[in-house]
């Protein structure tokens, strides 16, 4: 059965109102407080979270709500169908140092299932969209992965988590294993944009763990509908709540799951 177009819509609104309130405060943030020694939230976080559930509550009363700032929430029916997965403002750290690569990013579960997503970067005015069957978009043009066949060829990109001072030497080591396979590695700060940039063919594969569901929900649905391919680090089905995630146009995948293996191989028997 096709999808009401109200959730849709009701994603797209939601995206582009957070995107005119973090324009509108951009440079002006009056409120960075730490939720972590390096994690940070913002007045325009809390404000956008707030718009968020208000409108979900009003008009999807028995739905449920999982979000960054205030967490599951009292929302919604318990054992509810529906859960919206939801970030105010993927890319906070870049948000509050004035750095214009940051977004708002929600989607919808259904039965367990992400079916709606929209990203929307109000520096670029670039709203990504993908429903589940329906394919992915860009400002409503269809989007495609890259063609790229091999690693070397390829554009990859990560994400280092808020407990990065705790890992370092795993989360470098496998960055230095990436960059010595492909063409080029980036970290742009925000995991919703780095996976819309693999379904729009800017990058070839992007890898992260130690995520949350509302960082990564959306994006993984639009490279996926964009015919890309989504798992685990060991190549197993993903799911927002792993809290990791391997992304890329398909034709690099093996590779980059391989490149993981290998040095978590190296690494337990060093």
């Amino acid at each position: 059965m096709p999808l009401d177009p109200i959730y849709l819509a009701t994603a797209i609104e939601v995206v582009t109102r957070a995107g005119a309130i973090q324009a509108a405060h951009f440079g002006k943030l009056q409120h960075i407080e730490k939720k972590g020694d390096i994690d940070l939230v913002t007045e325009v976080d809390l404000e956008i979270e707030r718009m968020f559930r208000a409108l979900v509550a009003e008009r999807f009363p028995s739905h449920r709500i999982l979000a960054e700032e205030f967490g599951a929430g009292t929302e919604g029916e318990a054992g509810s169908r529906y859960c919206w997965l939801f970030d105010p403002v993927d890319g906070t750290t870049n948000y509050a140092h004035g750095m214009p690569i940051f977004c708002s990013s929600l989607a919808l579960e259904i039965d367990g299932r992400v079916e709606v997503a929209a990203v929307f970067d109000p520096s670029r005015q670039e709203l990504f969209t993908a429903e589940r069957g329906g394919g992915a978009r860009l400002n409503g043009v269809p989007l495609r992965v890259s063609a790229s066949e091999q690693l070397i060829d390829s554009m990859l990109c990560t994400g280092f988590p808020y407990n990065v001072h705790a890992i370092v030497e795993e989360i470098v080591g496998l960055f230095a294993e990436f960059v010595g396979r492909a063409r080029a590695v980036r970290r742009l700060g925000s995991a919703a944009i780095d996976l819309c940039y693999v379904g729009a063919g800017r990058l070839d594969g992007f890898w992260e763990r130690l995520l949350s569901p509302w960082d990564i929900a959306a994006g993984a649905l639009i490279v996926e509908e964009a015919g890309g391919k989504v798992t685990g680090f060991d190549g197993g089905l993903f799911t927002p709540r792993s809290g990791e995630i391997v992304a890329s146009n398909g034709r690099i995948h093996d590779a980059m799951l391989d490149t993981i293996a290998k040095y978590r191989s190296r690494k337990r028997t060093e």
